[in-house]
């Protein structure tokens, strides 16, 4: 993998020389990770989501504030129950094959991802009963129930709009060659190397957009990702290591930008899906328990994370006024996590620990292999391709992995699909009854206090069950070439390009 990246790096510096002025609108955008499948509806990744940013509009966006503002949606009103959504849509937006966006293509994204067989937005928008287009610019949700989520799932990939004209019944096509209404349409994509996007000139805001063409290069190792940036092959790269976040600020010929998001890194257990988590020694939640205990999340935060890996024990970050004092992170304890262990019946513990194969979550790893093995805990390391480990997930492919969250504006996005019994994300297989009836009556409840009090009733089972174990607070440092103005970080972690240019 790292070969790959070397050789990745230096073509891109390579082209960069190269091109001279041609390149001058051309922006190189460094990820993590390549995305999985480029449709919306079936999408997971957070780097995916970063893509999609550019390539598809949304019904609605959010600011850098996380308030809720227009994108294809011009306004809304909600009925005086809250159970009617009414959208008024703008007159002028196109799809990238020249197809009008209107309301009867809004209808017919709504109803694909609710309906696509392997569609990860039905829970999302699981509250929709009907969708109506009554004329083109008028777009009517009305609901099974209140609905307090719906508004930020559609600011997110369950908004997100791709041409009618693209869906038929095999489905896969569509990832291969999203078409789309966003400033940038599809060109190319070379699994695991490269995705490019070329302005689309009939878009509505194309006057905002400086580049000709955007590249996204997949480049897991994080040092090749900053030589890359040095050398003039990236102009962006998005989650700089934090342990050269020292040298980034002092290097005058680089731009360390930094904001505190919404997601986070957990450990996941397979507990009820598939033949793996029959055996899996976390299936007994005291193991699971057990592990936690052996965590040093300050150590992780202070060798890994640079100082911003907040530690975290809850689905919600400080900022958000659903976080809960309730739940305070324990302190490692190994004699009490080899008293739970022989509570259990075990004194070593085999089990096997998935994760990304990146540099950040690689050493993560290797960490909490040498503090769980103090307690009898003999892990594994599977290192895998991130958007492959995730599709593995889903079938139940794995015993307990490590995975982020790029977190969302809404706290529902945060836990529900996780957790829930049918949750849509739930590829560990928990499954607790009383915790779906909290989790689905704080989605049809708008106030936020009587909200909150519920979320913090659903965590204290999850918590007691140890559902899961939530490492740190995940941030996003962004790192720039000099040359690039106007970039804003904003905490749900996406790279906007609107106002972004090179220096002249």
């Amino acid at each position: 993998m790292k070969l790959k990246a070397f050789k990745l790096g230096l073509c891109a510096t390579l082209l960069a020389a190269a091109s001279g002025t041609a390149m001058a609108q051309d922006l190189r955008i460094g990820l993590q990770e390549d995305p999985d499948v480029l449709d919306p509806h079936r999408a997971r990744t957070y780097v995916g989501r970063i893509v999609f940013t550019s390539l598809c509009d949304k019904l609605v966006d959010v600011n850098q504030k996380l308030q809720f503002v227009p994108q294809l949606a011009e306004s809304w009103s909600w009925n005086d129950d809250n159970t009617v959504l009414t959208f008024k849509l703008r007159g002028d937006a196109l799809f990238h094959d020249g197809t009008k966006f209107d309301a009867a293509a809004a209808k017919a994204n709504l109803e694909r991802a609710r309906t696509l067989k392997d569609s990860m937005r039905k829970g999302e928008l699981g509250s929709i009963d009907t969708i109506e287009a009554p004329d083109a610019q008028t777009l009517v949700l009305k609901l099974k129930q209140p609905d307090a989520t719906l508004l930020a799932a559609l600011s997110d990939r369950s908004g997100m709009m791709l041409a009618p004209s693209t869906f038929s019944e095999d489905a896969a096509a569509v990832g291969r060659k999203p078409i789309c209404s966003g400033p940038y349409k599809f060109v190319e994509r070379v699994q695991n190397d490269r995705i490019v996007l070329e302005k689309f000139d009939k878009y509505y805001g194309a006057k905002d957009f400086a580049f000709k063409r955007v590249t996204f290069l997949p480049i897991p190792d994080t040092t090749v990702r900053l030589s890359n940036l040095r050398a003039g092959g990236l102009d962006i790269l998005e989650r700089m290591n934090p342990s050269d976040a020292q040298q980034v600020k002092s290097d005058t010929s680089l731009q360390f930008v930094h904001v505190s998001g919404l997601g986070y890194q957990q450990f996941y257990f397979n507990t009820g899906n598939g033949k793996r988590s029959e055996a899996n020694p976390f299936k007994d939640a005291r193991v699971r328990k057990a592990f936690e205990l052996t965590l040093d999340r300050n150590i992780i935060n202070e060798v890994v994370g640079g100082g911003i890996f907040d530690p975290a024990n809850q689905p919600f970050p400080p900022a958000s006024p659903y976080f809960s004092d309730k739940f305070p992170i324990p302190a490692r304890d190994v004699e009490k996590a080899k008293a739970l262990l022989k509570e259990a019946g075990v004194e070593q513990v085999k089990a096997e620990l998935s994760f990304g194969n990146n540099t950040t979550t690689s050493a993560i790893a290797e960490m909490v292999q040498a503090m769980s093995a103090e307690a009898g805990f003999q892990l594994s390391l599977r290192p895998t391709e991130y958007a492959a480990m995730l599709s593995e997930a889903k079938s139940g492919n794995f015993e307990v992995m490590m995975r982020g969250w790029s977190g969302r504006v809404d706290p529902d996005g945060n836990i529900h699909q996780f957790v829930t019994c049918k949750g849509a994300l739930n590829d560990g297989g928990y499954c607790n009854p009383e915790v779906d009836k909290l989790l689905n009556e704080a989605r049809r409840v708008p106030d936020e206090a009587k909200r909150k009090a519920i979320y913090d009733q659903a965590q204290t089972i999850l918590q007691n069950d140890t559902q899961s174990v939530y490492l740190y607070y995940q941030p996003w440092p962004f790192v720039l070439a000099k040359k690039v103005q106007g970039f804003k970080a904003y905490p749900d972690g996406m790279i906007r390009l609107k106002g972004v240019t090179f220096a002249q």
